[in-house]
């Protein structure tokens, strides 16, 4: 007996859906770690910061050539995370949107 997988066009919608929200919540896990000046050392949260860092540096890498930092006296004020989450939602909820028909 084989058991035949139906997979419809709002199921992928929905997976296309959680993956565009995973990736913002990764986008806003790393500009709460940029905040944090020196984490103490442990092999497991260096690799979670490591991962977050170059899943989203390719992406916000791509605003951040655009998009220059603010600068605000001595200190400066990036604001590709904020630019690169409204397009990734914007243009992911355009794909959602089509995808789901």
């Amino acid at each position: 007996m084989s058991v035949i997988a139906a997979i419809s066009r709002a199921d992928v919608a929905r997976y296309l859906e959680t993956l565009l929200y995973l990736y913002v919540l990764l986008i806003f896990v790393r500009v709460l770690l940029s905040w944090l000046p020196r984490l103490p050392f442990n092999p497991v949260l260096r690799a979670f910061v490591q991962f977050v860092h170059d899943v989203t540096e390719p992406y916000l890498g791509l605003f951040r050539r655009v998009l220059p930092p603010l600068q605000l006296g001595p200190a400066g004020l990036d604001l590709s995370p904020l630019v690169a989450t409204i397009v990734l939602m914007v243009v992911g909820g355009l794909v959602v949107g089509v995808v789901r028909g």
